[in-house]
């Protein structure tokens, strides 16, 4: 078995210290990850749920379905993978995800309640029923 011998062990540290504190998207990058959310293609995991000072996320993006792909257009390099991302951004990534979430299901909800039946067989416009539709 290999050892490694540890000479700077503040080196160390600063590096670790950078992990921990995740990386920000480009505004880009950001947008598309956001879109992304929205849709629900994203999960959270606590980069250290035991360290209350640590904030940061690890990020699952999902790849997007058929139609969302092809009107999204997203960068390859950030669907399908994981991303160590710093705290603001996750915390701001989980809101418009909660909203992606309430704004579907108001949606959905309207949908459930909806009578497409009427409006389309029992137009109540005359001038619809004088051009013959």
């Amino acid at each position: 078995m290999k050892s490694i011998k540890i000479t700077n062990l503040g080196a160390i540290r600063n590096e670790l210290n950078k992990y921990r504190q995740g990386k920000k998207f480009d505004l880009g990058q950001f947008n598309q990850v956001a879109r992304l959310a929205w849709l629900g293609k994203v999960v959270f995991q606590p980069l250290d749920p035991e360290d209350p000072e640590c904030a940061s996320m690890l990020l699952y993006v999902d790849q997007p379905g058929e139609l969302e792909g092809h009107i999204l257009d997203t960068d390859q390099d950030l669907v399908g993978q994981m991303h160590l991302v710093d705290g603001e951004q996750a915390k701001a990534l989980i809101r418009i995800l909660r909203q992606g979430v309430e704004e579907r299901a108001a949606l959905y909800q309207e949908l459930r309640q909806k009578d497409f039946y009427f409006k389309q067989f029992y137009q109540s416009d005359p001038a619809a029923d004088a051009d013959g539709e």
